[in-house]
C-alpha cells in the first residue's frame, strides 16, 4: 500500500522506508515543525532517508533520538506527553541499536588509531630503556576531538608528521647508543658562599638576596656591582641568603658549573630556613621553606630557556641540614635555586624608573633560605656498561659492533628488536622488508651500527609500532589496557596474561591502577577531561587580583590537589558522588591558606577532613577547576556552567547562534554578571539554552578567578576602595562592588541557594555522574566515543555498580571487562 502512495506522490520514498508504527509517531510528534520547505532547522523528516545501515543517515536519526530524549524536540511544553515521548523513543531505539550493532560487528567500533605524541615518547622510553627521553616537542601537536587527543578519527598521519616521527625516532636511537669503551668520568663540582649565586646582587632589591656571616648580612651598604671583598669570599662560613621566588628576570645558579655530559647528577647542599629582619639580619625560621631545583642553562636571565623543575619539592627546615636529590641534566645545563611562595619583586609597574621594591615584611620577618655549600656529582655511572639502552639495540656485541656474520647478526638483532617493539606477531613480509633495508645499507659500505639504526628507525615509524589495533588477539588487549592506564605499552607480566579469564582481567587492571605508571594516566586524563593543561594559560589580572601575582606555588598546588583527588577516587574506589561533593580535600600549607581552612604544615599534599558546612570538597570547588573555567579577569556563569554540563555531566550545550556576542564581565563593578545575563537572555534565541547551563555557573559565582571564596565582586571604579602593596612590590587599588548571588533554579525546577546545595543536587544523581565518567573513559581508552550500540552496555555496567554507590574503580573495571573495551559484541 505504501508504495502505491509513493507512486501517487502522496508519500516520499524516504518516508516509505520507515516502519509504519514509528512513522505514525513521527507524523504526530514531529512533522508539524519538520517537514517541507519551511522545516525548522532545515530538518525535513519526510525527506530524511531511513536507511539506517548508512552511517551518515543513522547519525542524523541518533541526533533526533537524543533531542527527543532530552526534551528539546519537541520542547517539553510542546504538547508531547511523557508516555508519548517514551513510546516514540521505544519505537526508534531498537532500530538504531540493531543497525549500529550490525555495523560494529561488520567493521569494528572504530578505526585503528595512531599513537599520539605523548604515547609515542613514552613507548620509546620504555622500549629503549631511556626514562628521561624527551622527543615530544619534535612532533606536531595532535588534534583534539571529544576532549582528547586519543580519538582515532583525528589521529591521521601526513607526510610532514611522518618526517617528524622519523626525526624523533633517530634522535631517540642515537641517545640509546653509546660509542665509548667506558662510561663518562664522574666528577664532583663544589661551591660555597660567594659561588652559590652568579652575582653579588639579585634583581628585586638587596632584600631579595645578600650574603651572610653568621646571622648578619655583609656587603649590604655597597652599590650594585661592587665586588665582594676577599675577606668575605674566602670565609668558609659565608652563606648566601635568598628571599624571593623565581620570576623573570631571574638567575640564581652556582658559578662555573654546566654539565658536560647528559645524565643523572647527585645534588647535595647544606641550607637552613631563616627569617629576614630589618637591617639585613636573619633569625631562625619557625617553619620550613619549600623549594625546588630548576634545570636550565646558565645564561643571562633575559634569555633563559627550557626551565624545568626537577627533583621534587624539598622542605628546608630551620637549622643547618644537608639535602640530597638526583636530577637529570642535559649537556650545558645547570641547576637553579627555586624557592616557593615568596615575593617576586618586579620592575616598577609603569616602567618609568626601572627600580624595584621589595614588599613589606610579614609579621615575624620575611622567609628565606641561607645556603652554605653545594656539591654536584655526575654523570652517575649506570649499573653496567654498555648501558641497557645500548643493549636493546646491539645485545652483547659491544660499543663498536663488527660481527663476522653481519647479515646473520643483522637478521637476529632486527627480529629481536621487532619482537620487543612491535605489537603482536609481525608478518614475515614486513620483517623481510626491514632486513632488506639494513642489508642495502651494509652493501653501500655503511657501518654495521649505522645500518642497524636505519632498520630500527623504520620499525619505530611503521604501523607495527605506531598504531594500536582492535583487541582481537591477546597482545592487542594488553596493548589497549596498558595505553589506557599507563599511556604506554604492556609490561612483561601484562603481555602474557590470559584475557579470556575475567578474574585475570580484573586483577591486571587493579595492578596497573596501583602501579607507578598510573600517574601518567591521571595526569593525561585530567589535562584533557578537566582542561588542566590550560591551568597556566590566563594569569590573574594584576588590577583586580594583585595578591596572586606570579604565585606559581599556588598554581602548582592547585594542580597537585586535583591529581591527588582523581588518584584517590580510583585507587580507593570512592563513590562517584564524591567527584562533586566530598567531606575532605587534599591540601598543603599554601592551598589551606587559600581555602581559609585550618593551617597545615609543609608543601606535601595531605588529605584533610573539612569543617562542617564547608563549601569545599569535590572537583567543582577546587582551585584548578575554577581557574581553568575563568579568564583571569572575570568569572562567567556561561563558561563555567557550560563546562560543568559538558565535562561533569556529559551534556554539552550547543554552540551559540552566529552573531550573538559573549557576555563579558563589567570590571568597573557597575553591573553584576547576573544583571548582564538577565539582559542577554531576554532574547528568545538565547534564553532556552542558557536555562540549561547558566544555573550551574551561577552556583560557582562565590569563587573568584583563582578559586578563592568571595562575597562581593571586585571592580576598578565602583564600590569600596582597597589598597596595598602586592607580592611584586607594586601598589594596587581595586574596589569591592556588588554582592554575589549564587542561587539558581535548574531546568527541571529544582532550586538551590548556594554552591553547597547545588553540589548536593548533583550528588543526588550518581548514575548521571557515573554515566559521564564511563563515556569519557570510553573515548580515552578505545579512541572512539560511545556509539548507539554501546549505550545498552553502558547501562548494564551502571546496573552492576548501582548497589554499591557507583564506586569509581568498579566502574573502570566494568568498562575494561565489557564488549565496549574488548570489542567482543
Amino acid at each position: 500500500m505504501r508504495w502505491i502512495l509513493v507512486a501517487l506522490g502522496l508519500m516520499t520514498p524516504a518516508w516509505a522506508e520507515m516502519p509504519a508504527g514509528l512513522r505514525s509517531r513521527v507524523e504526530a510528534a514531529c512533522v508539524g515543525c519538520h517537514a517541507g520547505a519551511g522545516a525548522q532547522g532545515g530538518l525535513d523528516l519526510r525527506a530524511l532517508p531511513f536507511t539506517l545501515d548508512a552511517a551518515v543517515v543513522r547519525e542524523r536519526w541518533v541526533r533526533v533520538y537524543d533531542r527527543v530524549e532530552r526534551g528539546e524536540m519537541p520542547p517539553r511544553n510542546g504538547g508531547l506527553a511523557v508516555g508519548e515521548r517514551a513510546a516514540f523513543l521505544g519505537a526508534l531505539r531498537p532500530l538504531l541499536h540493531a543497525a549500529d550493532l550490525a555495523d560494529v560487528r561488520a567493521n569494528g567500533r572504530g578505526p585503528m588509531r595512531r599513537l599520539n605524541r605523548e604515547e609515542y615518547e613514552q613507548n620509546l622510553r620504555d622500549v629503549l630503556a631511556l626514562p628521561e627521553l624527551a622527543v615530544r616537542e619534535m612532533l606536531p601537536e595532535d588534534r583534539e576531538a571529544h576532549h582528547f587527543t586519543k580519538t582515532a578519527a583525528t589521529l591521521d598521519i601526513s607526510r610532514v608528521q611522518l618526517t617528524a616521527y622519523l626525526d624523533a625516532a633517530e634522535a631517540a636511537l642515537r641517545q640509546a647508543m653509546v660509542t665509548t669503551a667506558a662510561p663518562p668520568p664522574v666528577t664532583t663540582y663544589r661551591a660555597r658562599g660567594r659561588n652559590l649565586f652568579p652575582g653579588v646582587r639579585s634583581t628585586g632589591t638587596l632584600k631579595s638576596m645578600f650574603f651572610l656571616q653568621g646571622d648578619q648580612g655583609v656587603h649590604v651598604e655597597k652599590e650594585w656591582g661592587t665586588p665582594l671583598p676577599k675577606v668575605f669570599e674566602e670565609d668558609p662560613a659565608l652563606e648566601m641568603g635568598l628571599f624571593r621566588s623565581p620570576g623573570w628576570p631571574y638567575g640564581a645558579f652556582p658559578v662555573g658549573f654546566a654539565a658536560r655530559t647528559a645524565g643523572e647528577y647527585r645534588v647535595r647542599f647544606s641550607a637552613r630556613a631563616v627569617l629576614q629582619q630589618e637591617g639585613y639580619r636573619v633569625t631562625a625560621a619557625a617553619k620550613a621553606v619549600p623549594m625546588t631545583l630548576r634545570r636550565r642553562r646558565p645564561t643571562n636571565h633575559d634569555i633563559a630557556e627550557d626551565v624545568v623543575n626537577v627533583g621534587g619539592i624539598l622542605e628546608i627546615a630551620p637549622g643547618p641540614h644537608v639535602y640530597e636529590v638526583t636530577v637529570p641534566l642535559g649537556v650545558g645545563q645547570t641547576i637553579e635555586w627555586g624557592l616557593l611562595g615568596l615575593p617576586v619583586p618586579q620592575v616598577d609597574a609603569e616602567g618609568k624608573t626601572g627600580s624595584y621594591r621589595f614588599p613589606p615584611f610579614p609579621a615575624g620577618g620575611a622567609p628565606g633560605v641561607a645556603f652554605h655549600w653545594l656539591e654536584i656529582t655526575g654523570p652517575l655511572a649506570p649499573a653496567s656498561w654498555p648501558p641497557a639502552s645500548h643493549k636493546v639495540l646491539f645485545d652483547e656485541l659491544g660499543v663498536d659492533p663488527r660481527p663476522a656474520d653481519a647479515a646473520g647478526e643483522a637478521r637476529r638483532l632486527l627480529r629481536r628488536f621487532v619482537a620487543k617493539a612491535g605489537r603482536g606477531t609481525a608478518p614475515e613480509e614486513a620483517l623481510r622488508r626491514f632486513e632488506a633495508l639494513v642489508m642495502a645499507r651494509i652493501a653501500k659500505g655503511e657501518s654495521f651500527a649505522e645500518a642497524m639504526l636505519t632498520g630500527y628507525q623504520a620499525v619505530l615509524c611503521s604501523d607495527l609500532f605506531l598504531y594500536l589495533r582492535a583487541p582481537r588477539e591477546r597482545f592487542a588487549v594488553a596493548d589497549r589496557l596498558a595505553h589506557f592506564l599507563t599511556n604506554s605499552r604492556p609490561d612483561g607480566q601484562l603481555g602474557g596474561s590470559r584475557w579470556e579469564d575475567r578474574a585475570v582481567l580484573r586483577r591486571e587492571t587493579e595492578r596497573l591502577v596501583a602501579g607507578a605508571g598510573f600517574e601518567r594516566f591521571v595526569k593525561s586524563f585530567a589535562d584533557y577531561w578537566l582542561n588542566l593543561r590550560h591551568l597556566r594559560r590566563d594569569d590573574a589580572d594584576k588590577r583586580l587580583y594583585p595578591e596572586y601575582q606570579l604565585d606559581e606555588y599556588l598554581v602548582e598546588s592547585m594542580e597537585r590537589e586535583t591529581l591527588a583527588t582523581l588518584t584517590a577516587l580510583v585507587r580507593e574506589n570512592r563513590p562517584v558522588k564524591e567527584m562533586v561533593a566530598a567531606d575532605y580535600v587534599y591540601v598543603n600549607e599554601r592551598l589551606a591558606r587559600h581555602y581559609e581552612l585550618p593551617p597545615v604544615a609543609g608543601a606535601g599534599m595531605r588529605r584533610v577532613a573539612l569543617p562542617e558546612g564547608s563549601v569545599r570538597g569535590g572537583l567543582l570547588t577546587q582551585g584548578a577547576v575554577l581557574k581553568v573555567t575563568a579568564n583571569g579577569t572575570g568569572t562567567s556563569p556561561v563558561l563555567r556552567g557550560a563546562w560543568v554540563m559538558d565535562r561533569i555531566l556529559g551534556e554539552p550545550p550547543p554552540p551559540p547562534p552566529p552573531g550573538v556576542p559573549a557576555v563579558e564581565p563589567d570590571i568597573r563593578g557597575a553591573k553584576t554578571i547576573r544583571e548582564q545575563l538577565a539582559l542577554h537572555t531576554k532574547q528568545a534565541a538565547c534564553a532556552g539554552c542558557h536555562a540549561r547551563f547558566d544555573p550551574a555557573g551561577l552556583a560557582l559565582e562565590n569563587f573568584d578567578v583563582m578559586g578563592h571564596w568571595r562575597s562581593r565582586y571586585r571592580g576598578t571604579a565602583e564600590g569600596e576602595k582597597v589598597t596595598g602593596i602586592d607580592p611584586t612590590g607594586h601598589d594596587f587599588g581595586y574596589t569591592l562592588a556588588g554582592a554575589v548571588d549564587a542561587s539558581g533554579r535548574l531546568l527541571d525546577g529544582r532550586s538551590f541557594r548556594d554552591v553547597r546545595e547545588f553540589k548536593g543536587l548533583l550528588a543526588a544523581e550518581p548514575r548521571r555522574l557515573a554515566r559521564n565518567l564511563l563515556q569519557q573513559w570510553t573515548v580515552y581508552a578505545t579512541g572512539t566515543p560511545v556509539r548507539f550500540a554501546d549505550r545498552a552496555e553502558v547501562e548494564r555496567i551502571l546496573d552492576g555498580c548501582a548497589a554499591d554507590g557507583y564506586r569509581v574503580r568498579d566502574l573502570l573495571v566494568g568498562l575494561v571487562g565489557s564488549p565496549i573495551f574488548l570489542e567482543s559484541y
